[in-house]
């Protein structure tokens, strides 16, 4: 028999506004009963776990022990979360390199890839000359590296063309400004 209780706090804001902490209960792998401080009781999932939630949100001081835990674990705990994953920020590792092109319609390909940064939102484009360029470029989503840095490829196909200027631009939140790569 494997028996397991699973306490989170799901902020949505900074701020601390919209708070949520849940409470969940498991027996063999299946969860039967959770309390949910945006809802104030306990909501049963099996019937073992109705009658929990029954008993449990007719007793006063179980309930307010469980509401206790909006402040008491995800408010105290806050600071330390936001330090620590939060306002965390780790500067992408940029590689422009030449790549073979697939058989299309420019014979040279360029590959722009970011590595290990986080968090997942950035923005990698082409400038050619110092113009954004929007075609002929395919990019991958930002893709989890499994260990909550991400990565992302942007691939621009062209043809040369003598004395111009190809550059790679990448913006995130953890540069002062963008970055450029050629």
């Amino acid at each position: 028999y494997f028996y397991h209780r699973l306490a989170q706090c799901r902020y949505s804001s900074k701020d601390l506004h919209g708070i949520e902490y849940i409470d969940s209960y498991f027996f063999n792998k299946a969860e039967y009963v959770r309390f949910n401080s945006t809802v104030g009781r306990y909501v049963g999932y099996t019937e073992y776990g109705v009658k929990n939630a029954e008993a449990w949100n007719s007793d006063a001081g179980i309930l307010g022990q469980e509401q206790a835990g909006l402040e008491s674990y995800c408010k105290h705990n806050a600071d330390i979360s936001y330090s620590a994953i939060l306002d965390k920020t780790v500067e992408p590792h940029v590689r422009l390199s030449s790549v073979t092109p697939p058989s299309g319609r420019h014979p040279a390909m360029l590959m722009c890839s970011a590595y290990d940064f986080y968090p997942k939102q950035i923005r990698v484009t082409w400038l050619r000359d110092g113009r954004e360029v929007k075609s002929d470029v395919t990019s991958t989503e930002e893709l989890a590296n499994g260990d909550w840095y991400y990565q992302i490829h942007s691939h621009l196909e062209y043809t040369p063309k003598s004395g111009e200027k190809i550059s790679c631009m990448v913006e995130h939140i953890s540069l002062t400004e963008p970055m450029m790569y050629h």
